[in-house]
């Protein structure tokens, strides 16, 4: 993988991760107001933890051009592991609909992440 060429999208799930891991212990009121009242705020928070912890790693590795198959491995597993969640637990009526917008977002970062794993195609034309 060009390496060079994951970092922007690192460096934007990275960002994508800290904001809504975050969100929780911002604000429960807007929290809520996305993703509908919650009855276990502690998993709330630890689930807002862990993406947190998660998008700092993935920024740090991207910002340091430091990424390796590890790191990759992490974005792209915790990236598919969400949006499966989302998905499950929305068609389940456990967790609002809302949840798919975050399903989506998911997805991007994965096919992003797959198109800059892809090899860089060379002009043949000799432009």
């Amino acid at each position: 993988m060009d390496t060079e060429r994951a970092r922007p999208v690192l460096l934007g799930q990275a960002a994508y991760y800290l904001g809504t891991g975050l969100l929780p212990f911002v604000s429960r009121r807007a929290f809520e107001a996305v993703t509908g009242p919650k009855r276990e705020w502690w998993l709330v928070q630890t689930v807002g933890a862990v993406v947190t912890v998660v998008g700092g790693t993935v920024a740090s590795a991207a910002a340091r051009r430091r990424v390796t198959p590890e790191v990759l491995g992490l974005a792209a597993g915790s990236a598919a592991s969400l949006a499966a969640i989302d998905v499950v637990y929305v068609a389940r009526g456990r967790i609002a609909p809302s949840y798919l917008l975050d399903a989506a977002a998911q997805a991007g970062i994965l096919v992003a992440l797959a198109r800059a794993s892809r090899p860089h195609a060379e002009s043949s034309d000799g432009a």
